[in-house]
């Protein structure tokens, strides 16, 4: 929370990734106390003081940040804090199938701050909550900030549970607003990439009448459009994930020639098909292993091969440990996904203060629009003796395709004696359609926020201020292309409702065989067509909340090194939400493959209510030292009642020296979704899993008896008995200002969490298989048949680090130069998963498939020059490698490429930028991001379903590759 105090004309000379400390003033001054004009309520506090002065680790970011680094949307501004965390937090790690917890995110980008996860950092928008997303309901979508707007963002790197109740474990950002604006500002901003795709255009005006201090009103409002393009897989070198010499290849035997696969009698094939089952398909030529887990016809000796079609190449049964595949190919997935969403944002802005004598009355209302569509890998038809009973048949009109395939098997297969038998018998076949179109899943999101408030003097020399606010996000995502009906259903009058696919691939007059240069017939391509399920709405959901908050603040007794600074307040919530899924009357439900309805969330409405009170108070004890001390009390729906106290200290030996630390607790209650939402039942489709209570550790290995790959049913969804977690936390830093103009800081900081909820890994839940057993379920014949992955709170973690911030200026070339240092260490990131085991080894670094990489060293460097008009800016961004995932046939000891990538390059860029002001009224900066056009490095990746990624992490880089930058702003 801020009040409309004059912001220290420091703090706005900034740069790049500025920390509060950036613009301290000297040691001197600071030590001697800020002025009364200087002090401000600052985020994680309820008492006015200085923000260069905290005892809290707090970093402080205005427009001149954001516009050196061409930052054009907040989800580019939280990327770049060496405090946020790398999770599946983003536009580009959310844009491929994800599993079930990630799945409400569409178009949404959430901070993590200090590896805590989305729903741990607490946003606020001028010192207010905002709604979480409409169909996660459990994050705060920050794409609906109106960044155009904001005056400046501080980041609170330090729990504040004690002030602001749950969700601030890790870290708390606060975008505030301009709330005085006089004029018009107009920007234009475009942000090209050299190699095309991903293009970003904005344009926003601003305008505000009034001045509050001169005439006692103040009238702003603003709207921004912008506009961030796709990226597509197939416009970036460096997606290739058929690179097995260095550890990696698809893991997909649904290509776009389509892949033989044994199948046996089924309502459409009664007598069977060529292979009837992978017992019965013909030997591996001069072994004993059969061909039972794909053939391709590509692949086979004397065919084209693999890689004849575009995106296809040899499935690697080696890496994957599946020798049956030897025939098999595979497709690059990535490279037909979107690597960064398409969105369409619109933001606006409308404020209005007043002031009546020593009083402030203030409305605001805040709004968005955003329009994002999700696009990856083609529909993968894979066939069953039920529900998906296609193969392709003998017809008079494909008689000559039909025979080409089987006779390329006769010529491979020779000495097989079943297979001439079975000529005319349909060909069941894996297939992924490219002529379907990728899957599309359109979402649009709508926000609006209203607070109205008032402050101002009491009694006693004492503050008031008091905010009613209000608002929700509400979103509804609808399917595109790619995805299709699965059978033809009547209604019960004899009408047709909707043509399915399995019935139009049973026609034979799709050709799933098409070699180099063939084409889809016309009738073929209209039977796709007909059974194109374009346009049902998929789900929908939205998150109100309902705040209001009063608080005073001011000084009590004086004590022989100053007066003790104290508030108090109290604080209503409610937060309410709902979520639909299919939308399509019970009776009228077409089944569309792969569409993930999830209709087992659905929630007419649920709510909960939030009340509590806070005090705080800042005793002067010694000259230079300050103890401040702040309690909450809460109680929520459900929850019943928690207390969270916070203190924290400042002191100051000498003048160049503030020493400061802090110690809370803290809570996190667990989202609607995470209690409410149902069972979901999902087939695994990966080849890592073999059951742990016949294989200990879980890695398959065909050599190893017990130890085949098992694809059991996993179970996802929400558990109505968890409870809250808790945590603790522990601050401790020094600040150096030997002079004005330098500093230094160094925060040492440690969170551990109890309880926590948590959707555990499944890879985790196998190799912890004795912790777990209630979590696997068996069939009579003990075999593995459903793993439950739902919610749980789960043991402790425990994550400790080191903040580095340093500052350098100085003038030289008649001019001013300031350097800057910001960087994070991760010093633990360990887990338990029950109070009474042992934590297990180190996360820092190490792959995991769902949940934040953890890399060890992150930080930015820069270097700014201003002389007059003119300001140049040069910087590193710098993110540490970690250690790749291992596929099943390396896992098992089975194949080791020669060139496996053990661990990841270091992601580094360089950006550069030039600024002038051509007039009073217009300045222009021109910028190049990615100055030596550095690519992702080379990850262990598959786009499986846990997120997007094909050979690089999108947790870590940004695909663009180089781009030009311009922004033009016209002044008023």
């Amino acid at each position: 929370m801020t009040r409309p105090t004059p912001h220290p004309p420091a703090l706005l000379a900034g740069t790049l990734v500025a920390s509060v400390l950036a613009a301290a003033p000297s040691a001197p001054a600071a030590a001697q106390g800020a002025s009364a004009q200087d002090t401000i309520v600052v985020t994680g506090s309820r008492i006015r003081q200085s923000p260069t002065d905290s005892a809290l680790p707090l970093s402080i970011f205005d427009q001149t940040d954001l516009r050196r680094e061409s930052i054009n949307s907040p989800e580019q501004f939280i990327a770049l804090l060496t405090s946020n965390g790398n999770g599946l937090d983003n536009l580009a790690s959310n844009a491929d199938v994800v599993s079930g917890q990630a799945r409400g995110n569409n178009g949404a980008s959430s901070a993590n701050l200090r590896n805590q996860g989305a729903a741990a950092t607490l946003i606020l928008l001028n010192g207010r909550r905002v709604p979480a997303h409409g169909l996660n309901g459990g994050i705060v979508d920050i794409n609906q900030i109106p960044l155009f707007a904001v005056e400046r963002v501080e980041v609170l790197r330090d729990g504040a549970s004690a002030i602001y109740g749950t969700d601030a474990v890790g870290g708390v950002i606060n975008f505030i607003t301009r709330t005085d604006f006089k004029g018009v500002l107009a920007q234009g901003f475009v942000d090209v990439t050299q190699q095309g795709g991903g293009n970003i255009f904005r344009g926003s005006v601003l305008g505000g009448w009034g001045d509050v201090e001169e005439r006692g009103i103040n009238l702003m409002a603003g709207v921004s459009v912008s506009d961030h393009r796709a990226l597509r897989g197939d416009q970036r070198d460096f997606v290739n994930t058929f690179q097995p010499n260095r550890g990696l290849s698809p893991d997909t035997r649904g290509s776009p020639f389509a892949t033989i696969f044994p199948l046996g009698v089924g309502p459409n094939t009664p007598a069977g098909t060529i292979i009837a089952s992978a017992a019965t398909a013909p030997f591996i030529p001069g072994t004993t292993i059969r061909a039972g887990a794909g053939i391709n016809v590509l692949d086979l000796p004397g065919q084209p091969g693999c890689d004849a079609i575009d995106g296809m190449g040899p499935y690697d049964e080696l890496l994957w440990d599946l020798p049956g595949a030897r025939f098999a190919c595979a497709w690059d997935t990535g490279r037909a996904a979107v690597l960064q969403q398409p969105i369409e944002t619109v933001t606006w802005i409308g404020r209005a203060s007043f002031r009546f004598g020593d009083h402030r009355l203030f409305g605001e209302v805040t709004g968005s629009d955003a329009s994002s569509a999700k696009r990856f890998s083609n529909l993968q038809l894979i066939p069953n003796t039920t529900t998906q009973n296609f193969a392709f048949p003998r017809t008079a009109q494909n008689a000559a395709v039909y025979d080409r395939i089987f006779d390329a098997l006769l010529a491979a297969f020779p000495a097989d004696t079943v297979l001439p038998t079975r000529r005319g018998l349909p060909i069941a076949y894996r297939w992924r359609c490219i002529e379907c179109g990728p899957r599309e899943i359109k979402t649009e999101t709508k926000t609006l926020r209203t607070m109205f408030g008032a402050e101002g003097p009491f009694l006693f020399g004492w503050d008031y201020e008091g905010t009613v606010s209000w608002g929700w996000s509400k979103a509804e995502s609808e399917l595109g292309s790619g995805y299709y009906y699965r059978n033809t259903t009547r209604d019960p009058a004899g009408n047709i409702i909707a043509n399915g696919i399995v019935d139009a691939l049973n026609t034979g007059v799709i050709n799933p065989f098409l070699f180099p240069g063939q084409t889809q017939s016309q009738e073929a391509l209209a039977l796709l067509e007909a059974a194109s399920a374009r346009g049902v709405v998929l789900y929908g959901g939205k998150f109100g909340l309902t705040q209001v908050e009063a608080s005073v603040s001011g000084p009590l007794i004086r004590l022989p090194h100053g007066r003790v600074q104290a508030a108090l307040g109290i604080d209503f919530r409610r937060e309410t939400y709902r979520f639909n899924g299919d939308r399509r009357a019970a009776t009228a439900r077409p089944f569309i493959i792969a569409a993930p309805f999830d209709d087992a969330n659905a929630l007419d409405k649920v709510n909960r209510d939030i009340i509590a009170g806070y005090a705080e108070v800042l005793v002067p004890v010694l000259p230079g030292l300050d103890v401040t001390g702040a309690v909450r009390i809460d109680d929520y729906t459900g929850f019943g009642t928690t207390t969270n106290p916070k203190v924290s200290v400042r002191w100051r030996p000498v003048p160049p020296i503030m020493l400061r630390g802090s110690y809370n607790t803290g809570f996190r209650v667990p989202t609607f979704n995470q209690i409410f939402n149902g069972t979901l039942e999902s087939p695994y489709s990966g080849r890592d899993l073999a059951d742990p209570a016949k294989c200990p550790g879980g890695q398959p290995n065909t050599a190893i008896p017990g130890c085949e790959v098992v694809q059991p049913t996993i179970l996802t969804g929400g558990k109505p008995d968890l409870g809250p977690e808790e945590n603790r936390q522990f601050n401790a830093g020094i600040v150096f200002e030997p002079r004005d103009r330098i500093s230094l800081a160094i925060d040492y900081w440690n969170i551990r969490r109890e309880g926590t909820i948590q959707l555990l890994p499944l890879q985790q839940i196998v190799a912890n298989f004795q912790l777990f057993p209630e979590r696997f379920i068996r069939d009579g014949a003990g075999n593995l048949v459903t793993i439950d992955q739902r919610w749980v709170n789960s043991g402790q973690t425990e994550t400790s680090g080191l903040d580095f911030v340093g500052r350098l200026g100085f003038d030289a070339l008649d001019g001013q130069f300031l350097a800057g240092f910001d960087g994070t260490m991760l010093l633990k990131k360990r887990s338990r998963f029950v109070p009474t085991a042992d934590f297990g080894p180190s996360e820092i670094g190490l792959f995991t498939f769902n949940g934040d990489l953890g890399l060890r060293w992150r930080h930015n460097l820069f270097l700014t020059y201003t002389n007059g008009p003119w300001t140049a800016s040069v910087s590193q961004i710098f993110r540490k490698g970690y250690r790749n995932q291992v596929l099943p046939g390396v896992a098992a000891g089975r194949v080791r490429p020669p060139d496996l990538v053990e661990i990841t390059d270091d992601y580094v860029i360089h950006n550069v930028s030039l600024g002038y002001e051509v007039r009073d009224w217009l300045n222009l900066t021109v910028g190049i991001k990615n100055l030596f056009n550095a690519d992702p490095p080379f990850a262990i990746a598959y786009d499986s379903n846990t997120g997007a990624g094909s050979s690089w992490e999108p947790r870590v880089a940004d695909p663009r590759g180089r781009s030009f930058t311009l922004l033009a702003e016209f002044r008023f």
